[in-house]
């Protein structure tokens, strides 16, 4: 009897010893909505969000294109929903669809849902220290959920992806006023369910999204106070740039890589974020013109900290 519990309390003692290790290497980690240490990333227009929480977006976009018809202008108007739910500190699912409005000069307007998309997430690392936050997750576009009229495909789309976010606070204090810089992307391939549709090829596609932030909310209360008011010490200047590249099939006959320059702002409430953006083409679309974001996002983990703002299992 003696052995074995020498025996068990040596195993024991050598469990407690390798966990302790773990913990030791593993950096401090906070789960609030965007918050590494001193930095707080906003929810951005174009680009994913690196981080997991319990939120609330609604994000209105518009758009003018060239139709089918020669000399023809479409304005394409969406009004899209996104919801954020954690099951567990740190992992959770998304839910996100819009309504859109295709208005075609002379032509009427076509309205209705895009497609359902739901996507799982797991924040994995958040590092106070560096101001780093690191996700993995896998979005399904589930095909039909939409209507064919307004573009939505009839079949899904599976996107795994890699998102991180980090923030430049831990540069050395001589380097003071790029401190509130930070930058956040999402990297990760889509792949179609269904390899053609009416004999036209639905291609894999790359996404590699940035954005790169300066925080003057960051810059008052972390590096300097520097007399900002109202509402300037609570804005973060953004400039996303979402980049999507075709990597099989003719590519709907536009260029391998898309992408859109999309300057814009967000002021950063207790309970809310308010933001807007323009959408500059590069070459996506050569007829397009300058597209605009408006972005309402509500922090459901501080608006209900004790009922649908936190996780369902602590």
């Amino acid at each position: 009897m003696r052995a074995g519990t020498t025996s068990t309390s040596h195993s024991r003692r050598a469990l407690r010893s390798a966990l302790s290790v773990v913990l030791a290497l593993v950096p401090a980690t906070s789960f609030a909505h965007g918050v590494a240490g001193q930095r707080f990333f906003p929810t951005t227009f174009a680009v994913d969000d690196p981080f997991m929480n319990d939120e609330l977006s609604l994000l209105v976009h518009s758009l003018e294109t060239s139709g089918e018809a020669e000399g023809s202008k479409v304005r394409t108007t969406s009004l899209g929903l996104g919801f954020s739910k954690r099951i567990f500190p740190g992992f959770g699912v998304q839910l996100d669809t819009e309504y859109l409005w295709l208005r075609t000069a002379g032509d009427g307007t076509e309205s209705g849902f895009g497609n359902l998309a739901v996507t799982l997430k797991y924040q994995f690392l958040t590092s106070a220290a560096h101001e780093t936050i690191l996700s993995v997750g896998v979005s399904d576009e589930i095909g039909g959920t939409g209507a064919s009229r307004v573009g939505a495909d009839s079949f899904s789309t599976l996107s795994p992806a890699f998102f991180f976010g980090k923030g430049f606070g831990d540069l050395p204090r001589s380097l003071d006023f790029l401190r509130p810089l930070a930058i956040t992307g999402v990297m990760g391939p889509s792949f179609p369910t269904q390899r053609t549709t009416g004999g036209v090829e639905n291609p894999t596609t790359l996404t590699w999204a940035f954005t790169v932030q300066y925080s003057l909310m960051y810059l008052q209360s972390a590096v300097k106070d520097v007399g900002l008011g109202p509402p300037f010490d609570r804005l973060v200047a953004v400039v996303e740039l979402p980049l999507q590249t075709c990597l099989n099939g003719d590519c709907g006959g536009r260029s391998r890589t898309t992408w859109t320059v999309n300057p814009g702002f967000a002021w950063i409430g207790k309970h809310l974020e308010l933001g807007a953006a323009a959408e500059i083409p590069v070459n996506p679309r050569p007829d397009a013109g300058i597209g605009v974001f408006v972005l309402l996002h509500l922090f459901l983990d501080d608006l209900f900290p004790g009922s649908i703002g936190r996780p369902l299992f602590q």
